[in-house]
């Protein structure tokens, strides 16, 4: 058992190690689009987890959050079960390892006089800046809009974390660590990141991954009702400011929410095109302009 996993790990290791070098020399034979084009193709078979991708491809799918900042409180639920559903280590907390922190959702001071929060995970933009600079495609978006990270392909070189605007991407500089009865409560389903490579909000990815397999083998669709409360920070959510859904179905939750006229979008300006919309927090305002 012991040599098996050494074996896979010494795997592991020779993989990335070839990724690196492949990498290094492409760029320094002046030809950084080719190998970014090479492996943008092999990544379309992959998913984050370097597994075969599931559930149809086109517009069937196109995944989207809306957040309403009216209805958030700050309390910072969605953090905390973000951290727990993605097995996110706690780190960045000591003066030691300060700056180190990893957070996918991150609450934001915002106002004229920082007197309300802005939650912000990944907002898995359509013209991500990220997937452009990535010299080995371990990071692309998929035929749903999700912009995903493959960290057995990640070489640690941080260009997707320097060019995100938004700052949603974080990497990890020390191999993870949890107290002892932290172990047992670890989810299943998301990997533990390895040291040296960056990661980010998926969406809950996992998530969405086991509702279709579901609703595959009960031979149905997938209703909005599964999806609105689908990742962990909508979940718990207490007064239902995080919405998720499908942005290419003009009916869903998610889409009439992004047609309110309280609607907008981090940076607009940078022409990322956000698929995670904010809908105003001075909704009053609105109503009486309507009015």
């Amino acid at each position: 058992m012991e040599e098996e996993k050494k074996r896979e790990t010494k795997n592991k290791k020779e993989k990335r190690n070839f990724l690196k070098l492949f990498a290094i020399a492409g760029i320094f034979a002046g030809v950084p689009s080719f190998v970014s084009k090479f492996f943008a193709l092999v990544s379309k078979n992959d998913n984050e987890n370097g597994e075969e991708p599931e559930g149809k491809s086109g517009e069937k799918y196109r995944w989207g959050m809306v957040i309403d900042l009216d209805l958030c409180t700050g309390c910072g639920a969605c953090v905390i079960a973000c951290k727990i559903e993605n097995n996110i280590p706690p780190t960045g907390y000591t003066e030691r390892d300060r700056g180190t922190e990893i957070e996918w959702m991150s609450l934001i001071p915002a106002g004229e006089d920082k007197d309300y929060m802005i939650p912000i995970p990944c907002l898995h933009c359509d013209n991500p800046p990220c997937t452009k600079v990535c010299p080995v495609g371990a990071t692309y978006i998929n035929d749903e809009g999700l912009v995903v990270q493959i960290w057995d392909r990640c070489i640690g070189c941080r260009y997707c974390q320097v060019s995100c605007p938004y700052e949603r991407k974080f990497f990890t500089w020390k191999k993870p660590e949890w107290p002892e009865t932290y172990l047992q409560w670890l989810n299943p389903d998301v990997p533990t990141r390895p040291k040296g490579v960056v990661e980010k909000c998926t969406f809950c990815s996992h998530r969405i991954r086991k509702l279709k397999e579901r609703a595959r083998d009960e031979d149905r669709e997938i209703e909005d009702k599964e999806l609105v409360r689908l990742p962990a920070c909508a979940e718990v959510c207490p007064t239902g400011a995080i919405t998720f859904g499908n942005l290419a179905d003009p009916e869903s939750t998610v889409s009439q929410l992004a047609k309110s006229p309280r609607a907008f979008r981090l940076g607009e300006h940078l022409g990322t095109e956000p698929k995670v919309i904010y809908l105003a927090k001075e909704k009053r305002k609105f109503i009486s302009k309507e009015v």
